[in-house]
């Protein structure tokens, strides 16, 4: 994941100040997610709850945010799951307290989208109580995807109430600040497209295939190691593949193929 995040931000200068965002001229802002514990989940069930004690947490799913804080991450988003029924959208322990305060990440904390809706069940039962919630727990920048006016009406009046402090907004706007000062976006807003005729290119394309190929995982290759299926055998009289994705290149692709959800049909077409 660091080389990833090196990739994607440039090489971290020597002596650069740990926990600090460093992202190079023409590099873009990495992004470590899903904090924390979103991998150990009971029964593996998406946006489940991790049950586990403080130093299986610590010492199984926290390194990769160390690693990554070391190396510079501009960014940290919180994950929709929860941890021993504390979902990490509201949690301050492990959000101010253990990654801002005890690593000293000095990026952004960005919530998931709809992340804080999520807090309640069901999501936005009870939105007012949501913002509160996310921003105090420290949550720098939240995705609000549609109903903006509300959350920015909530979080002024929360403000104005003192229930989120204005040390809190301070906290999340400089932190905010010091990564877009960082990639120079005052500098140069506009994005470049010098190199917007490299998309789509054949070498560009034929690596994706490679990189599917390769992460591809069988999970189980017959009954018995005698009895494997697969390869195919090259002289099989039939095969058959059945169900409702066994023609439909877009349920094959599943999500992130053009759009968020995928879609059924040549959607890549």
């Amino acid at each position: 994941m660091t080389d990833i995040i090196l990739g994607l931000q440039g090489e971290i200068p020597v002596n650069h100040t740990k926990g600090v965002p460093y992202v190079a001229k023409n590099k873009v802002a990495a992004c470590a997610k899903h904090f924390v514990g979103d991998g150990g989940t009971h029964n593996g069930i998406n946006e489940n709850n991790t049950i586990i004690d403080e130093h299986g947490l610590l010492g199984i799913h926290m390194p990769p945010y160390y690693d990554s804080i070391i190396k510079g991450v501009a960014t940290v988003m919180v994950s929709y799951s929860s941890v021993n029924g504390e979902k990490m959208h509201a949690n301050h322990d492990l959000v101010t307290g253990y990654l801002k305060s005890k690593l000293h990440f000095r990026g952004f904390v960005i919530s998931d989208w709809l992340g804080i809706d999520r807090i309640t069940s069901p999501a936005g039962a009870n939105y007012t109580y949501s913002v509160q919630a996310g921003v105090n727990a420290g949550i720098d920048m939240v995705m609000v995807p549609f109903n903006y006016t509300e959350f920015i009406e909530d979080a002024t009046s929360l403000v104005n109430k003192r229930i989120i402090s204005m040390s809190r907004i301070d906290d999340a706007v400089s932190r905010i600040l010091r990564v877009k000062f960082t990639m120079g976006l005052f500098e140069n807003p506009l994005a470049d497209l010098s190199f917007a005729d490299q998309l789509g290119k054949k070498e560009h394309r034929e690596l994706a295939r490679e990189a599917v190929r390769k992460s591809l995982v069988l999970l189980k290759n017959g009954n018995t190691p005698n009895q494997q299926f697969l390869p195919l055998p090259k002289k099989a009289s039939k095969i058959l593949v059945a169900g409702s994705h066994a023609s439909n290149l877009g349920y094959q692709c599943g999500g992130w193929s053009i759009q968020w959800m995928g879609g059924s049909g040549d959607i890549t077409a």
